[in-house]
């Protein structure tokens, strides 16, 4: 058996105790790598912990926005890759609390790509940006080459993280590659504002699943699993010059109406009598109606593509939750 790529490379991530970063930790793990994981807040319910990772992991208890701690913490477990997901990643607190959403999500990365820059050992960094930064286009899908055109507080965040990652690598020859996903679902996310936890959370209860706009926006999903698979494919080929700089967009290639997807949680969860509660346009919540993206780069540069449909990926985070609750 050949011997993974990530035999007893030093990795860090950041954010690795939150949603997509805990999967990401555990196929790190699973592939050899000796992982360091920054940690803000322990939260022992996390899939982080039902992953058993905080046996498996150098811990190092902080946030981004203290650079000692961040520079430190680069030099002194010699990172050789960095994978930088942490994030305050809520639309609504960021709309509620834009200070805190600037520092962890903008502060922090300059932090962290300052200290990785001063670095002897970095070989690759993939920074997860988001496709909440193009904003409002009228030219749908996303293409990288669109322009950031962010207008609300999260959105406005990701899209300064993203052009400080690039800033590093056109000046200083960081090698930092930049991600854009679309919205990214599958078992072990407990922030259950976002609408496939809460929905699939509110089914398995017997409930009504509320949806709190008309039904109509449309988004792009694509399971976690998928997301994963194409980080560890930008990294490993870091720090090759068809990566290094770059931007790479990742999702189906195709928008699904909210109404859709919740009415499908409905038929996958086999729940009778359920139907989804509308609750029309809410104006507390500062979002754009139709976000979706193009991913042709990362197909035809890295072969990458996703392999799990909605169908299969709403089945497979059904079945996790319904395990999670019981």
């Amino acid at each position: 058996m050949a011997q993974s790529f990530w035999q007893n490379k030093r990795v860090l991530i950041t954010g690795a105790n939150g949603f997509v970063g805990s999967w990401l930790c555990q196929r790190l793990v699973s592939e050899g790598a000796q992982a360091v994981a920054l940690i803000r807040d322990r939260i022992p319910g996390s899939n982080f912990h039902k992953l058993g990772l905080h046996a498996r992991v150098d811990e190092v208890s902080g946030t981004l926005t203290d650079f000692d701690l961040v520079w430190r913490m680069v030099s002194e477990y010699m990172v050789e890759y960095c994978f930088h997901l942490a994030a305050q990643a809520i639309v609504g607190v960021a709309n509620q609390s834009p200070l805190s959403t600037f520092e962890s999500n903008i502060r922090g990365t300059w932090n962290l790509l300052e200290a990785l820059r001063l670095s002897k050992t970095i070989r690759g960094v993939v920074v997860a940006s988001s496709d909440k930064s193009y904003g409002v286009h009228r030219d749908l899908p996303y293409r990288e080459d669109h322009a950031l055109n962010p207008l609300y507080p999260y959105d406005t965040s990701k899209a300064c993280a993203d052009l400080l990652a690039r800033c590093y690598f056109h000046t200083f020859g960081l090698p930092v590659t930049v991600t854009r996903f679309a919205n990214i679902y599958g078992g072990g996310d407990l922030n259950f504002s976002r609408i496939v936890p809460d929905s699939v959370r509110a089914v398995l209860r017997g409930h009504n699943p509320v949806i709190r706009s008309d039904g109509t926006p449309q988004r792009d999903f694509i399971f976690v699993d998928d997301v994963v698979d194409l980080y560890l494919e930008i990294a490993r080929r870091l720090p090759g010059r068809e990566v290094t700089g770059e931007v790479f967009n990742g999702g189906h290639n195709r928008p699904v109406k909210i109404l859709e997807l919740v009415e499908k949680i409905i038929e996958l969860s086999r729940q009778k009598g359920l139907k989804p509660d509308i609750r029309g346009k809410d104006v507390g919540h500062a979002e754009i109606d139709r976000q979706w993206l193009d991913d042709t780069k990362a197909r035809e540069v890295l072969g990458w593509k996703p392999k799990v449909s909605l169908e299969e990926g709403l089945s497979r985070t059904i079945d996790w939750y319904r395990e999670y609750f019981a």
